[in-house]
């Protein structure tokens, strides 16, 4: 008999591939497991394009097994070369401990952690792998792993063409070595991993049975893409965050409630706990009354990630803006402003550009509207207000507060 949390997953599109399904399938009927889900601190959040496999562990928790989630302050020392074209950039101590923190914050967000049996636990593989030197490395685990196998991997092949470190070649064998020794410590039995750690993920589960002659399972899910098909993340530039620090949960909120129709249906099965049977109901929906499952989408998928009041503040401001509603609960920044100010500058002080170009090329563009004058001339100054109101494109909304 199928699982019922593989049939749930499986229902869900979540499952992309599997090590041993049959295997899998046997050890969650025999009982209770423990899983993990590693994620290397390149940044102090999560992100959407992470949230597959996190939404994945959160249903498994839901089911009473137990959640494993690992901050790799050890690998992320090294850098995964997964999708990779060139090396990752090495990053300081001080700025790993603030992006691991942040990592910690993200998994609060969806998992819940205690000492409870089916409570989640954050694991740092630097914990067991500062331990090792390099010569015990070496002499322990050495010879597990052969080159031909290694130099077979997808995110190696690619990486050879453009210059491999040695640094990135051993990264495979840290995380195999995670894996064995999350099996010995807390009898963790499954990796959940993006579709990109599959070949990592592998070499783990290879690990153990050479080690200890053991079986371990390794399910991967599908990457989550946008609109042009492009993988979220931050190296792709689309990010879109899961902490409130560097995204407020209004955009989060429209980020879901402006996706393209044709994933609606999979977002909601992916990144809300919607029954199915609702989905499928949701599923068949054309023109209004598929706007208004988007806003479903939108407010179901940020109660997880924010919280019911967040998500209502988020649902009430888009009301607000777009229908012209209560705006108290727009997004809202602080800024100096002594005096009435050139347009550009004023836009870069708020934080909605980076320089006086970016914000003149959207002005030229028809992009800026401020206090609901569109502004089109780059030398157009700002007035100086308690409160300006600017609007960034059709979707982004800002108020800002003027301090002085």
């Amino acid at each position: 008999m199928q699982n019922e949390l593989l049939h749930e997953l499986e229902m869900r599109g979540f499952i992309n591939q599997t090590s041993n399904m049959t295997g899998l399938n046997d050890a969650l009927n025999n009982g209770k497991i423990t899983a993990y889900l590693g994620s290397d601190p390149t940044a102090d959040s999560l992100h959407v394009g992470h949230l597959v496999p996190v939404m994945m562990m959160r249903m498994l928790q839901k089911f009473g097994h137990r959640p494993l989630m690992l901050v790799g302050g050890a690998t992320g020392r090294i850098g995964d070369p997964s999708g990779r074209d060139t090396g990752r950039p090495m990053m300081t101590e001080e700025t790993l401990a603030k992006n691991i923190a942040g990592l910690k914050k993200s998994y609060s967000k969806f998992l819940h952690f205690g000492d409870g049996a089916s409570d989640a636990v954050i694991v740092d593989n630097y914990d067991w792998m500062r331990g090792y030197s390099h010569i015990d490395f070496l002499a322990q685990f050495g010879t597990d792993f052969t080159v031909p196998r290694m130099l077979s991997m997808e995110s190696v092949k690619r990486r050879l063409e453009n210059g491999m470190t040695f640094l990135e070649f051993n990264y495979m064998t840290f995380q195999a070595v995670d894996f064995l020794t999350l099996y010995k410590q807390y009898g963790c039995i499954l990796q959940l991993c993006g579709a990109d750690q599959w070949g990592n993920a592998i070499m783990g589960i290879e690990l153990i049975r050479k080690k200890l002659g053991r079986e371990a399972f390794v399910l991967s899910t599908s990457l989550i893409t946008d609109a042009a098909g492009n993988k979220i993340g931050k190296s792709a530039g689309n990010a879109i965050w899961v902490n409130e620090d560097k995204l407020s949960p209004y955009d989060y909120y429209q980020y879901f409630r402006n996706i393209p129709d044709e994933l609606v249906e999979k977002f909601l099965k992916i990144f809300t706990e919607i029954p199915l049977a609702e989905i499928d109901k949701m599923s068949k929906c054309q023109g209004a009354e598929l706007n208004a499952v988007k806003k479903i989408l939108a407010f179901s998928a940020t109660e997880i990630a924010h919280g019911t009041d967040a998500a209502r503040d988020a649902e009430k401001m888009a009301t607000g803006l777009f229908g012209g509603g209560d705006m108290s609960n727009m997004p809202s920044v602080n800024i100096s402003m002594p005096g009435d100010m050139p347009v550009a500058e004023f836009l870069v002080a708020t934080g909605l550009f980076t320089s006086r170009g970016e914000s003149r090329r959207m002005i030229e563009q028809g992009g800026i509207q401020i206090n609901g004058a569109r502004i089109t001339d780059g030398k157009f100054v700002v007035a100086r207000a308690p409160e300006i109101i600017v609007q960034k494109g059709k979707k982004t909304f800002l108020k800002v507060v003027v301090t002085d």
